[in-house]
């Protein structure tokens, strides 16, 4: 049976990957597929890098619209990253009747009602595990595995940098800015390291995710986003005190008023095993209402493990190549016309439990004072720390975890806490998931 041809944009590290496993792994993919899958055309600025990386047995050019306009490409990987061009490519591409298959998870969380919407009209296919937690097929898994569920909630590990940074702060006991500078040092964080410091990362896979589960369209814009740039290390020591560690966490949850959509640096209790997923991997909590939990855990970047997802869409598009496009699975898992819009909530409608902070002066009273408060806004406690201010020390540290309450309740008893005259600077408040239901 003839090829698929493949127009492969961007021959960088997942470009590179996926062309190494693609030629190596060529007799097994094939039998799976049942045609060949071959890359017959590279489109890269840095044609050198792409003749080493190809060996020259493909043919090259610097001309990505040409690749999307070659009328023997059947399926166009964009792998150049970004909002702009890649747009442009991505959309002419689907113009021209090509399927495309894309790690870009910026531009879907961005840009992906139109691009599916495009791509519905014309008839072809856009795959994109690869945009989401690397290896770990857990697109597949939302958009097929289980699809019998009404999806409860999501929560993942899914930016391994930060995982990375947040793991060595916890052994080592370092500061953030220290730690941070270790993960350039090994290649883990970019020289600019504000999309995955500040969450933009996470909250763009969770983006991706919250549309798969609950059947919305791409909502990134009100995704409620917190990094780990000003965690501080004492944090990260009283959480595991009270037997929780801190993750960063991209939170989706289904409510009867709407849809939770987050991402914040979060305490999990030690015994989950999501809190015990280490260094650079990524773990995915999913909970439906028939299978209850399942993991995904694994590689989050990296050559070959992304380039194991794009080579998975791949096969997926040459089986169902020639079948008719309305017997494919959806793009977002439900029908086009069965997508609602459901409203994503405001921070202060969000529902969870919280790790507050005092730093106030060390004399009696002041626990009397702060309980009042919080008992005013109907916030329970459900554990607390008191620190014994040292020989000499004037102020101490409050450490209280709280029962379930609403973001609005716990804002309005910060407020009135901060305005104490024995509160001695700003309120440390993380948010606190137990995800045991």
């Amino acid at each position: 049976m003839n090829p698929i041809n493949v127009g492969l944009l961007g021959i960088g590290t997942v470009g590179g990957g996926t062309y190494t496993v693609l030629t190596r792994n060529e007799a097994e993919i094939t039998r799976r597929a049942g045609r060949p899958i071959r890359i017959s055309v590279v489109a890269d600025k840095n044609l050198e890098l792409a003749k080493q990386v190809t060996g020259g047995n493909v043919r090259l050019t610097d001309d990505a619209f040409a690749v999307v306009a070659d009328p023997q490409v059947d399926i166009v990987v964009e792998l150049i990253g970004g909002y702009g061009i890649a747009k442009d490519l991505v959309l002419k591409a689907i113009e021209n009747g090509k399927h495309v298959v894309t790690a870009n998870k910026a531009l879907l969380a961005v840009h992906g009602n139109e691009i599916f919407a495009a791509a519905q009209k014309k008839g072809v296919m856009v795959a994109f595990e690869a945009a989401v937690a690397g290896g770990i097929p857990i697109i597949k898994a939302l958009r097929e595995g289980l699809t019998a569920n009404r999806i409860q909630w999501i929560a993942g590990i899914i930016n391994g940098t930060t995982n990375f940074i947040l793991s060595e702060m916890r052994d080592k006991g370092l500061p953030f800015a220290d730690v941070l500078k270790e993960a350039q040092r090994l290649g883990y964080a970019e020289a600019d390291p504000t999309f995955d410091m500040e969450g933009i990362d996470a909250g763009h896979k969770l983006t991706i995710m919250s549309a798969i589960a609950f059947g919305i369209p791409m909502q990134f814009d009100k995704a409620h986003i917190e990094g780990i740039s000003k965690l501080e290390a004492e944090d990260i020591k009283y959480a595991e005190q009270l037997g929780y560690r801190i993750k960063l966490l991209g939170i989706t949850k289904r409510r009867s008023d709407g849809i939770e959509l987050r991402v914040h640096p979060t305490l999990v209790p030690a015994k989950r095993l999501i809190a015990n997923v280490e260094g650079a991997m990524n773990a995915v909590l999913v909970q439906g209402d028939a299978v209850g939990s399942t993991l995904y855990y694994g590689k989050g970047a990296g050559a070959e493990p992304t380039a194991s997802a794009v080579i998975a869409d791949l096969v997926d598009i040459t089986r169902m190549h020639t079948a008719d496009p309305e017997h494919r699975v959806p793009h977002l898992a439900f029908q086009p016309n069965a997508v609602v819009d459901t409203p994503i909530l405001p921070m202060a409608e969000v529902e969870t439990s919280y790790y507050l902070r005092l730093r106030v002066e060390g004399k009696p009273g002041v626990l009397a004072e702060v309980t009042r408060i919080l008992a005013d806004q109907q916030i329970s406690i459900d554990a607390m720390i008191q620190r014994e201010p040292g020989e000499g020390e004037l102020q101490t540290d409050i450490i209280m975890l709280t029962h379930l309450t609403r973001e609005k309740a716990i804002d309005g008893a910060i407020s009135k806490i901060e305005a104490l005259p024995v509160v001695k600077r700003k309120v440390i408040r993380l948010r606190l998931e137990n995800l045991d239901k």
